[in-house]
């Protein structure tokens, strides 16, 4: 089995681009376009679950594109890290991918239009997978253009003001962050003469100190703007919400950690040292109370879970920033959870949307009663979220506050202080949300509307009086249970989950196990001896 993984590495990119283009086909067949889309997606999370289990036992994959020897072509690599976040990632985007459907069968094209939909969703798959599994920085430049490219379709969906209007938004702000990631990309290469990630880490140390911290924060700041870091986070609370509830969930929640990703990979590859590592304690501490604190601020759903989300990258750069490996492996066990409980939390607002017509809390109530399974939806993963014991989200910042405990000092034990009270503000939020919107009655609730009726009488004067119904689809009930349960297991098998975040952690211990995973001999070869190879082949 060992022996495939090199093979089945590069077809979690290039199995959803195939799809994409089948997709692009069949365009006028809005059938044949689901199947496609979900049997890609299947096949995408049946080869992430294999190279986690046989990257966990075996060791780092890495792949040579066309048989050039790194850094001289292209790399794949696949450590523990790439592996679990492949898996995870592809779990939630076959989850949104089933809701989706359920929601166009129930509404038709309006809010996700079949025939750019998936594709268009497929190619966002592998620019996430091209970012997870690149082994230099072009590529994960790549990756990130491919998936923005996607995200700038998926986010305007259905062209209303409001889309358009947080599209323009989200456009400029992910050229600005692309713009800076190439100039730092030029900036490396021109210190450097190389992109690939093991061969600046075997170089850093040759240039100066002051060019490297340069080098250093052109890089932190491009992958800040991506990841939503206090304070360039403004963008994303007035971009997601607006979006389609499928395109919102996926977006919440992949993108934000596609670049918490990169920003590990430079921490820990690129520059180990702990130069930074105080900046970006108070940068973590910072985004996550203003984030806590525009969360209570809001009255929509959709915003207050934006901004939970804003709040809650925090707790990754917290572990990020500590420089240990407790830290890093503590953070990669959170960052899964976040990608799952956030997603379902976005999924069980838009069947709120449903239900309700709104996700204002103060246009909605009397849930509990009308849509007790939905109430049971959003329960869960709340409290999952806001760090109740036993869920994960209590194991992750538990485990979180431990590593900054034993580094210790000042700054440690404030951010502990911190991070207890924004679960706390968290908590506080999303209690008051389950107040309003569940437990009270509708009566209560002002002009109370409904979009979706239970019941709907056309002609109700009339002696020919028609009765129906109307009910959330289950497909997208399904899907949103789907996510609850993968976030309980998260939690039911948090011991194995957390040994496979440990072991990523200690891979991610200094650059000294990635350079050996790319280069056997801890060094760069030869390009005379590679030119030779090439020629004989």
């Amino acid at each position: 089995m060992t022996d495939l993984l090199p093979s089945l590495a590069p077809l979690v990119v290039l199995v959803p681009l195939f799809a994409a283009g089948l997709t692009l086909v069949v365009g006028r067949r809005a059938r044949a376009q689901r199947i496609i889309s979900l049997a890609a997606l299947v096949i995408v999370v049946v080869i992430g679950a294999i190279l986690l289990g046989g990257v966990d036992s075996a060791g780092t994959v890495v792949v040579e594109v066309g048989g050039w020897q790194a850094p001289f072509g292209i790399v794949l690599v696949v450590d523990r890290l790439s592996a679990l976040m492949v898996l995870v990632s592809a779990i939630v985007l076959l989850a949104v991918l089933v809701f989706s459907i359920g929601q166009g069968l129930a509404d038709g094209d309006n809010e996700t239009p079949v025939s750019i939909y998936y594709p268009t969703y497929l190619i966002l798959t592998s620019g996430v997978m091209i970012a997870f599994i690149a082994g230099d920085l072009f590529n994960l430049y790549v990756g990130f253009e491919v998936l923005l490219v996607a995200s700038y379709v998926l986010i305007t969906l259905g062209g209303t003001e409001s889309r358009i209007r947080a599209g323009v938004t989200y456009v400029v702000v992910s050229l600005v962050s692309s713009t800076l990631f190439l100039a730092a990309i030029a900036m490396v290469y021109g210190a450097l003469g190389t992109v690939n990630l093991a061969q600046i880490a075997i170089r850093i140390t040759d240039i100066p100190l002051d060019t490297q911290i340069v080098l250093h924060v052109m890089l932190l700041v491009a992958f800040g703007i991506k990841a939503a870091v206090f304070p360039l986070s403004f963008w994303l609370p007035d971009s997601y919400p607006s979006a389609p509830a499928p395109v919102t969930a996926a977006f919440a929640g992949l993108l934000t950690k596609v670049g918490v990703y990169a920003i590990i990979r430079v921490e820990t590859v690129i520059f180990p040292g702990p130069d930074l590592n105080p900046a970006l304690m108070v940068l973590a501490l910072l985004t996550m109370v203003v984030g806590a604190l525009g969360a209570v601020a809001q009255a929509d759903i959709k915003r207050i879970l934006s901004f939970t989300l804003v709040s809650h990258i925090g707790y990754m750069i917290l572990g990020v920033a500590l420089g240990t490996a407790e830290g890093t492996a503590a953070a990669v066990y959170y960052i899964a959870h976040h990608i799952v409980v956030q997603t379902t939390l976005f999924l069980a607002a838009g069947l709120i949307e449903r239900e309700a017509g709104s996700t204002s809390i103060s246009r909605v109530g009397g849930l509990l009663a009308s849509a007790p399974l939905v109430a049971l939806l959003f329960f869960i993963p709340a409290i999952n979220l806001g760090g109740i014991p036993p869920f994960s989200g209590f194991i992750g910042k538990l485990a979180l506050f431990q590593a900054a405990a034993e580094q210790g000092g000042a700054l440690a034990y404030t951010l502990i202080g911190g991070g207890a009270l924004v679960s706390l503000l968290t908590l506080y939020t999303l209690v008051r949300v389950w107040n309003l919107a569940f437990w009270r009655g509708a009566d209560e609730v002002e002009a109370s509307t409904s979009r979706l009726l239970r019941h709907v009488n056309e002609a109700p004067l009339s002696t020919s009086t028609i009765s129906g119904s109307r009910t959330t689809p289950r497909l997208m009930t399904f899907a949103t249970a789907s996510m609850v349960a993968v976030g309980v297991a998260l939690t039911v098998f948090a011991g194995p989950l957390y040994g496979i975040a440990e072991r990523a952690g200690e891979n991610l211990d200094g650059p000294q196990r990635y350079i050996l995973s790319v280069f056997e001999d801890g060094t760069e070869p030869d390009i005379s001896g590679v030119i030779e190879e090439v020629l004989d082949r």
